[in-house]
């Protein structure tokens, strides 16, 4: 994993990617492939397939696609890192919760 992601360090850039309700990836730098993808350490959304996930992937795309967000790595999970992410100091769960997009589905 890149030192940018470890545990604990902060790494930030535009959200270029919405994959579903609680996962995204951030440009780390001017090239295409310089991306993190990230799943989200405080809202679990649903599953695509399950009721609200297509939902809740339009409201993560709607609130961060395209913006600037801060992260916080916590641990790695399979592909991705796990991180708390900001939108100009709101966390992105928080953001979700307040546009009343609900949290569920099967285990991570």
């Amino acid at each position: 994993m890149p030192e940018a992601l470890e545990s604990g360090r902060t790494f930030s850039g535009p959200v270029v990617y919405v994959g579903d309700g609680d996962s995204l990836c951030v440009a780390l730098g001017p090239e295409p492939q310089q991306w993190a993808e990230v799943r989200l350490a405080d809202f679990y959304a649903p599953e695509l397939a399950h009721p609200g996930g297509q939902e809740a992937k339009v409201a993560l795309a709607r609130i961060a696609k395209g913006r600037s967000v801060k992260c916080l790595a916590q641990h790695r999970s399979h592909d991705r890192v796990v991180a708390k992410c900001n939108l100009q100091g709101r966390e992105l769960g928080a953001l979700m919760r307040a546009a009343g997009v609900r949290e569920g589905g099967y285990g991570r």
